[in-house]
């Protein structure tokens, strides 16, 4: 049987569909499985031993139709279910198995907070294949990093190589990020040696952060590759992140997480998944406008940001 799983971004949401993938790979005899993501994800996908192709694009679905078309597959997981996804279920012709995404349960969580949801984002995945009697085996997430990308401690600085942990400075979504001063607090009193990961958009704060003791902390925004920035969390003793995609990649490998959580909330399905025993998440439970938005926001819809500011880092610093 020849599938083809469609999910465009992003990282976090990818490597949630890992478990789906594993699971058709061992369940289903002869199952080659392709993949469909953006071309800004497809190095994620690219090192999964169970994909025996992946195709990406940039703008258009044009740019991949052709080829999708020329596969001839037998089925399609829809497991993004957007505008997009569904045309290319319409183009090749195909039956198609999407998940539940739930998303009037959704609605009454962020608009009303009204939660009927009781359940992770994976096991909505799994309702994609359970036609296929495809059942969850319970594993966990998948993250496979291509041994030229593997970060050895010759390429760590000499001052963490007896251990450190990461700070993940980057989030999409303003909501999402840890706000600058929390970061400052979090750096200065941490004692073990600081890694500070996120992307070239994160390096002047990392820069800043830096600076508090550059002896203690390495910026490394900017620097790695994502398979490089798995690697450093691979090797993390604790790994400090807002809802990241570099989340689900700590939970991959069951790291030790402390997850800082603003305008989005766990009740949304996206918690560090199969990691309950080394996961400590920090959030706000005490304002009503929480979660303001599925995804994060761009602003402060209420403009005091309570859900970040008020939060005491102390907790994380005693953790640690």
């Amino acid at each position: 049987m020849k599938i083809l799983i469609i999910r465009f971004s992003s990282i976090g949401d990818i490597v949630l569909t890992t478990p789906v993938i594993r699971c058709l790979k061992h369940q289903i005899a002869d199952a080659e499985l392709h993949f469909l993501t953006k071309d800004t994800f497809k190095e994620i996908t690219e090192s999964n031993p169970y994909l025996s192709k992946v195709f990406s694009l940039q703008t258009s679905l044009t740019e991949v139709i052709g080829a999708l078309l020329f596969e001839k597959y037998d089925l399609i997981i829809d497991l993004h279910d957007n505008i997009r996804s569904r045309q290319v279920s319409a183009l090749l012709k195909v039956k198609t198995y999407r998940y539940n995404k739930q998303r009037f349960k959704r609605f009454l969580l962020t608009q009303f907070n009204i939660n009927l949801l009781n359940n992770h984002v994976v096991d909505r995945y799994f309702t994609a294949v359970e036609k296929l009697n495809v059942i969850n085996d319970g594993k966990g997430l998948d993250y496979f990093i291509p041994e030229k990308e593997e970060m050895t401690p010759d390429k760590l600085p000499f001052t963490h190589i007896a251990g450190f942990c990461v700070i993940v400075i980057g989030a999409k979504h303003f909501t999402k990020q840890i706000p600058k001063e929390k970061l400052e607090e979090l750096c200065a009193k941490i004692v073990m040696p600081i890694i500070l990961i996120g992307g070239l958009e994160d390096a002047y704060l990392g820069t800043q952060l830096e600076s508090i003791d550059k002896f203690k902390i390495y910026n490394a925004c900017g620097n790695y590759t994502i398979h490089q920035s798995a690697s450093v969390i691979k090797r993390a003793k604790f790994v400090i992140t807002p809802d990241t995609g570099m989340m689900h990649i700590a939970a991959s490998f069951n790291k030790r997480i402390i997850s800082i959580w603003g305008g989005t909330e766990k009740r949304l399905g996206f918690t560090p998944y199969n990691n309950n025993a080394n996961s400590v998440i920090i959030e706000n439970t005490n304002l009503s406008c929480r979660p303001c938005h599925k995804h994060g926001l761009d602003k402060c819809p209420k403009g005091h940001f309570k859900c970040m500011l008020d939060l005491d880092m102390q907790k994380v610093i005693g953790l640690i």
